[in-house]
């Protein structure tokens, strides 16, 4: 209310009043082009914010568009519940189980991302094996296949027979 009351001018004086602080007195071509503000009492300032009220006091601009209390107590009471939601918010952010919960879920995406790695590199190397032992309608190539069951046969002859030595 104060910052309000600072803004109003007591004008007295002459035809065109005394020159307020900042402005300077109208020439007679700024009231006849315009220029210069009329005040509701007929007299003439060149400050284009202020205007003169019956009383004879300018009045600033700013306080006749200024907000009213009811005006100004909705906005302090918007901006109270943003900074709440937004408190709020960071509260949840920054909560142990928050963290604790998005690390798992990183862990989690990131294993999810290796192992769906890992199935693709599996199958194509099983799918390029499939494709050297087998022919494009499905039979089996002899050449290929013959020789690596001999190996597969001899490496499970080994592990039994170290087995059993193992075990005397």
């Amino acid at each position: 209310m104060a910052v309000l009351l600072v803004g109003a001018v007591v004008v007295r004086g002459g035809r065109h009043g005394p020159t307020p602080p900042g402005c300077t007195r109208p020439s007679l071509e700024q009231c006849r082009a315009g220029v210069v503000g009329r005040g509701s009492g007929g007299q003439l300032t060149d400050c284009a914010q202020r205007r003169v009220d019956h009383g004879g006091s300018a009045v600033s601009e700013a306080k006749k568009a200024a907000p009213g209390s009811a005006e100004i107590a909705a906005r302090i009471e918007r901006r109270r519940d943003q900074l709440a939601a937004t408190l709020d918010e960071i509260a949840v952010r920054v909560h142990p189980s928050t963290l604790v919960d998005d690390a798992k879920a990183r862990a989690a995406s990131t294993l999810d991302r290796t192992a769906g790695k890992a199935f693709v590199a599996v199958n194509r190397s099983v799918t390029d094996v499939r494709g050297r032992l087998v022919t494009a309608d499905g039979a089996p190539r002899l050449e290929r296949v013959v020789p690596l069951a001999l190996v597969v046969v001899g490496v499970a002859g080994l592990l039994v027979l170290s087995s059993r030595r193992r075990r005397r």
